[in-house]
């Protein structure tokens, strides 16, 4: 097993991210940037994350700007002035699809689909901030297109650039604690947030103003349209399932993309949620104040590129509900809040957030004691993921996350989500056929429908 580890180490970088070459004709919307120059970048959301995000695009021409809030993004209309400005993406694609040749996606998860989708149509590279899509049929048809179109893709779990996730898989691969067995893992992280029991009545029975700076239309996109109610907007929208995807699928693409890497997870075959004191038929708006959602992973056989390796069970734990402090962990060590515990049969390793921050081999004598292998996994430059994408579009090669790796990390949680909408049913899932096998009820929320005038095509 460890022969076939450092055999496949060896091509981590193209075996694990799905590396392709990328002929030079599709490189660039536009078709006028060459290989090494400044590409031409459209933001579609540029408050909030995509702000960010943008602060790390700022050396490359920024042409034009979408966004539906003119008080979240009045810092990067200042920052980018002669950048076009738009509130309807769709417009802005049609009017300057020449001239663009990549485009960044930060809007709210129920808009991720639709705005990355339009921008592969019209040929263009794409970096989408995660979860890539707020439903699992949004997620297959973007890594389709996505291959198809043959664009160069990033979606945001920014620590997948680390070099941490690197060491964590390289340690794991080096059978530093054994065979992987069991998995620990969760979000203690603004509670508040993903968790608006408190305003199911505000929104049902008031109805403020839109604010001017607004176009609610725009920002309610394809979801079924409501009133608004600044409950929602700009920051709660996390916590409301017609728009956001709560603590699961807003932190699974940080916190499970070092185990989803290093052990090949891929997709699980059963789900299942317990909730505290929720009620989906009342509360089913929003998330509960406390989850804790069980996946169960099948074994893999040698030619994983983890190698060959047993089943594995991955609990995740949100709201009032924390990751067990293990006994290992010693005094004066903080609880594991953001992060995972990982348990093999010969030791354990916690880690932290965005790309296994901090990990460490417990107790600490064990830690000491490790002979570190030697690096042996491609490093990002800074450990920069907007850049590994924007080099990636330049080099003709893939990034680091694409959607082919991100959607099926997005995937995870989003049937979770599904699991806590149907809270106590164990859920078994066939991801070949895309299907649960034993719930009618659970399948609806796979793939579920736009409002009037809005698709994925």
């Amino acid at each position: 097993m460890q022969t076939k580890r450092r055999t496949f180490l060896k091509t981590a970088a193209a075996a694990t991210f799905g590396f392709q070459f990328i002929p030079r004709h599709v490189l660039g919307g536009a078709g006028k940037n060459p290989p090494g120059g400044k590409l031409n970048i459209a933001a579609i959301g540029a408050g909030g994350q995509a702000a960010a995000d943008l602060q790390n695009m700022a050396d490359e021409n920024v042409v034009a700007l979408c966004d539906v809030d003119d008080r979240r993004a009045a810092d990067m209309f200042k920052r980018f002035p002669k950048a076009k400005r738009y509130k309807d993406f769709r417009k802005m694609l049609d009017a300057q699809g020449d001239k663009i040749d990549a485009v960044l996606v930060g809007t709210p998860d129920h808009v991720h689909a639709v705005a990355a989708m339009a921008a592969i149509t019209h040929g263009k590279h794409v970096y989408c901030e995660k979860p890539l899509a707020h439903s699992v049929g949004e997620v297959r048809a973007l890594r389709k297109a996505a291959l198809e179109r043959k664009v160069i893709t990033q979606v945001g779990n920014q620590g997948h650039s680390s070099d941490s996730i690197r060491i964590f898989c390289e340690w794991i691969w080096d059978g530093a604690i054994g065979n992987v067995t069991e998995i620990h893992a969760g979000c203690d992280a603004f509670p508040e947030v993903y968790c608006q029991i408190r305003n199911l009545e505000h929104v049902a029975k008031e109805r403020p103003p839109v604010p001017p700076e607004l176009d609610w239309d725009l920002w309610q996109g394809p979801a079924a349209a409501r009133p608004y109610h600044p409950a929602y907007v700009p920051w709660n929208w996390r916590g409301w399932m017609p728009y956001g995807s709560g603590t699961l699928g807003d932190w699974v693409c940080h916190v499970v993309d070092p185990v989803f890497w290093a052990l090949d997870l891929d997709m699980p075959t059963t789900i299942q949620a317990k909730t505290d004191d929720y009620d989906p038929v009342k509360q089913g708006d929003t998330f509960p104040v406390g989850s804790q959602i069980t996946f169960e992973f099948p074994g893999r056989g040698a030619t994983s590129t983890a190698g060959k390796r047993g089943p594995i069970k991955l609990v995740w734990y949100e709201g009032r509900q924390r990751i067990p402090r293990p006994p290992e962990l010693g005094e004066g060590r903080s609880d594991v809040g953001t992060g995972a515990v990982v348990i093999g049969d010969r030791g354990k390793i916690v880690y932290g957030s965005h790309g296994a921050g901090g990990c460490r081999l417990i107790p600490e004598e064990k830690m000491k004691a490790y002979k570190r292998p030697e690096p042996k996994i491609p490093r990002v430059p800074r450990g920069n993921h907007q850049h590994d994408w924007l080099n990636a579009i330049r080099e003709g090669r893939q990034a680091g996350s694409p959607f082919e790796y991100g959607g099926r990390l997005t995937e995870i949680g989003l049937v979770g989500v599904i699991a806590i909408r149907l809270t106590g049913q164990k859920l078994q899932y066939d991801e070949k056929a895309v299907r649960f096998t034993n719930s009618d009820e659970a399948n609806r929320w796979l793939n579920p429908p736009y409002r009037s005038g809005w698709s994925l095509t």
